[in-house]
């Protein structure tokens, strides 16, 4: 990978063998599964209050709440605050407790991790790391596309965070440029796990983006982790061209240029790169790379990801091609509310393993 070739001679300092790497690899997953199933199996309920935190500013909003920039004491933190109402409006409550509980039980360097989680009478709170960089989506608009290398860089971590995740057996269902945050220091921050599920066989639940969901979705076939591997080449697809490989005005027409399975790339895509797409966005589960029984090892292992170090790139040893700017603001601007709470705590039952 052309951004390591210059990285700390620590990554060729003893030159591993594969077999090596993998066993490494193995036993920290198996290492990370134990501890990610104690949590998942005893969730922290309550661990602060809103008098806790103090608010600055939203930077984002959704369907049922918005995310503000808070003070924790030292801590910088992305307070996510949501309206148990509009939750049950909206049917999400299933969804969301999985959100909570699954936050609270994962820890990787290249996902969003939680802080503390709490709810009052009218809301539910979840406080996560800040990432100050902003998010994918806002920069990549500004510079249209990434050079190959830079692409590559984070596809790996992308890549490295499913390889955690699927070992957990939990699938994501919701990448996006959107949902990858830029960390101050130039690494990735992937956010917003209302669509993630802990599945052990399979899952029908249409969910996700448009341009982004597998055919298997669409086509109501049940499915697992192929759905993370199909969006994983959509993204690396978008960083690369600027564009996604399936558009249209309407989701239906996305749908159906998705299920049909054909897609151009662009003329500046090196060949390594065009097979690899080949290979994840393949109609034909079989056939799809991450879902083969190799799992992750024929993505990290294929020529595109030729030099990529990618025991470095989880360290974070390796030098990165962007550092956002420490004195911009990266989030857009949002009017102000204030949230109001209710005189008895709505919905206890629903709510009550959050």
């Amino acid at each position: 990978m052309g951004t390591n070739s210059s990285s700390s001679s620590s990554s060729t300092l003893s030159n591993p063998s594969q077999a090596q790497i993998d066993a490494q690899v193995s036993s920290y997953l198996e290492s990370a599964k134990l501890d990610f199933d104690n949590r998942f199996a005893q969730p922290s309920k309550q661990t602060a209050k809103l008098d806790d935190f103090q608010l600055q500013r939203t930077v984002g909003t959704g369907s049922f709440g918005r995310v503000m920039i808070t003070q924790h004491g030292s801590q910088t933190l992305a307070l996510k605050i949501m309206e148990k109402q509009l939750i049950v409006k909206l049917k999400q409550i299933e969804h969301t407790l999985s959100e909570k509980r699954i936050l609270q039980a994962i820890k990787f360097p290249f996902l969003v991790n939680l802080v503390y989680s709490f709810k009052d009478n009218s809301h539910l709170y979840l406080a996560l790391e800040f990432a100050s960089g902003g998010e994918m989506f806002t920069h990549l608009r500004s510079v249209g596309k990434y050079p190959e290398d830079q692409t590559r860089f984070y596809a790996a971590q992308v890549a490295l965070a499913f390889e955690y995740l699927h070992y957990l057996s939990i699938i994501y269902r919701d990448l996006k440029p959107e949902n990858i945050l830029f960390s101050a220091d130039g690494y990735l921050k992937i956010t917003d796990f209302g669509f993630a599920k802990v599945v052990r066989d399979r899952t029908y639940t249409l969910c996700g983006t448009p341009e982004y969901i597998a055919p298997e979705i669409i086509m109501s076939r049940g499915y697992n982790k192929s759905v993370d591997y199909w969006a994983l080449g959509i993204l690396i697809f978008e960083m690369a061209a600027g564009y996604p490989p399936f558009y249209a005005d309407q989701p239906i027409q996305i749908y159906e240029k998705i299920v049909q399975g054909k897609f151009k790339c662009p003329s500046h895509f090196s060949s390594d790169l065009k097979d690899l797409l080949k290979n994840l966005l393949q109609l034909d589960l079989t056939k799809r790379f991450g879902n083969l029984k190799n799992g992750t090892k024929d993505i990290k292992y294929h020529k595109w990801f030729g030099n990529t170090h990618w025991i470095a790139i989880f360290e974070k040893r390796v030098k990165v091609p962007y550092i956002p700017k420490a004195d911009k603001d990266h989030y857009e601007k949002y009017d102000e509310k204030p949230l109001t709470h209710a005189a008895n705590e709505l919905f206890p039952a629903e709510f009550d393993s959050f």
